[in-house]
C-alpha cells in the first residue's frame, strides 16, 4: 500500500515538474510584436520606411508590421515616377514581411488602382482609418511617426 502511495506521489511530482518546465520555457520565448504604422503625409514616406526597417532590425524580425497608407501619402507609392531608392527600400521591406494596405477611399478619390502602386499593396476596402481600428482591436500597437 505504501509503495502505491509513494509511486503516485512520484508521478504527481514528476508531472508538476514537467508542467513547470513547459511554463518556464513558454515564458522565456520572446512575444512576437504586432505593429500598425499609419502614414498619410507624403513628405514622411522615406522617414516611415526607415522607421520600419529599423523596427525589423531592432526586433531581429520578431515583429508583424502592417503599413496603412491614405491621403496624400498614397501618391508616394505610385510605381510610375518613384525613385529607385524608395522603390528598392519598399520592396525589401515587403520581402521581410511588411503588409502594406492602401485606403480604398483614397484610391477612389485619387483615381489610383492597386496596379498603379508598388507591388505588395492590398486594398483596405473599408478605408484606411477603419483598417487601423481593426488592427488595434486585434492587438496591434499603433504608430504614427
Amino acid at each position: 500500500m505504501r509503495r502505491r502511495d509513494m509511486f503516485r506521489a512520484v508521478l504527481a511530482g514528476t508531472g508538476t515538474l514537467l508542467g513547470l518546465r513547459a511554463v518556464k520555457a513558454a515564458a522565456t520565448e520572446p512575444t512576437r510584436l504586432k505593429v500598425a504604422y499609419h502614414l498619410s503625409d507624403v513628405d514622411k514616406v522615406n522617414f516611415v520606411l526607415g522607421n520600419i526597417k529599423n523596427h525589423y532590425e531592432g526586433t531581429g524580425g520578431n515583429v508583424d508590421i502592417v503599413l496603412v497608407v491614405h491621403g496624400p501619402a498614397l501618391a508616394g507609392f505610385k510605381s510610375k515616377g518613384i525613385s529607385a531608392a524608395v522603390s528598392g527600400r519598399f520592396a525589401a521591406l515587403v520581402q521581410q514581411g511588411l503588409e502594406p494596405h492602401a485606403c480604398a477611399n483614397t484610391m477612389h478619390v485619387m483615381d489610383i488602382s492597386l496596379a498603379d502602386l508598388l507591388a505588395g499593396f492590398h486594398a483596405a476596402d473599408k478605408g484606411g482609418v477603419v483598417k487601423l481600428a481593426e488592427l488595434q482591436s486585434q492587438g496591434y500597437a499603433y504608430l504614427r511617426p
